[in-house]
């Protein structure tokens, strides 16, 4: 294994998570709670519209950065047997993690949940709202915990 690349590909992976999680964390602190904040309903679905269009396509670029530098690293380690392991459970579901944000970023939402979402902004802006700030902090919460234990596998803790 080359270490230098290994690093290389470590900082690469932590800092597209970060964009990643960290856009999921502001997008559900500020951006939804502003949003709700918007007098008319046009100005709603306006500014959902403006974030989806921005942020989607970063969060599906750090999506497949972080997938393609985890999978550098594992194959680097030699380490796809540990996903058979108890011991590493974790690596489990730092992957089940990113798979289920694939598929809503790639299939569902654009497929499924978008059509659906415009047409509930338009007709009933406040619960729609209520609902996908209640979703994204369910996300939210889910991802930092996946990142919680990831971090204290990778040291041994569990």
């Amino acid at each position: 294994m080359n270490y230098r690349w290994f690093v290389i590909a470590l900082a690469v992976h932590i800092i597209a998570v970060v964009v990643w999680i960290g856009g999921i964390a502001a997008v559900t602190t500020v951006m939804l709670p502003t949003m709700r904040d918007l007098d008319s309903k046009e100005q709603k679905v306006w500014m959902f519209a403006q974030l989806e269009n921005r942020f989607r396509p970063q969060a599906r670029i750090a999506w497949l950065i972080v997938g393609l530098s985890g999978i550098y690293m594992v194959e680097a380690l030699h380490a796809w047997v540990w996903f058979a392991s108890v011991h590493f459970w974790w690596m489990d579901a730092m992957v089940a993690l990113w798979l289920l944000f694939g598929l809503v970023l790639f299939l569902l939402e654009p497929l499924v949940v978008a059509p659906h979402l415009e047409r509930e902004l338009a007709s009933r802006p406040a619960e729609a709202l209520t609902r996908i700030q209640t979703l994204h902090w369910i996300i939210l919460v889910v991802s930092l915990f996946v990142i919680a234990i990831v971090v204290a596998g990778v040291y041994g803790w569990l």
